[in-house]
């Protein structure tokens, strides 16, 4: 059975984004400061429940990494193929 596109999208963030940035020496709340978001969300998408990430926060993170969100979304369904509705 296939992921949540809440999953994958949190899990797409934190193990492409978030997760290197932090292995780089940055902390979290530095990622959410050049993304634009509060720490708090940082530890949400991270969290192990399903966060339902809100449509301007994914805007903000992809708007400073200099992604359209439907690239983002291509990104997400490319690695995760077996997403379910």
């Amino acid at each position: 059975m296939g992921k949540d596109i809440n999953t994958a999208i949190c899990e797409y963030i934190t193990f492409e984004w978030i997760n290197p940035f932090l292995q780089d020496g940055g902390t979290q709340v530095e990622f959410a400061d050049k993304h634009n978001i509060l720490e708090s969300t940082v530890r949400k998408i991270k969290g192990k429940a399903s966060y339902r990430i809100p449509v301007e926060t994914l805007f903000k993170i992809c708007h400073e990494k200099g992604l359209d969100i439907s690239d983002f979304f291509k990104l997400v369904e490319d690695k995760f193929p077996d997403l379910k509705p």
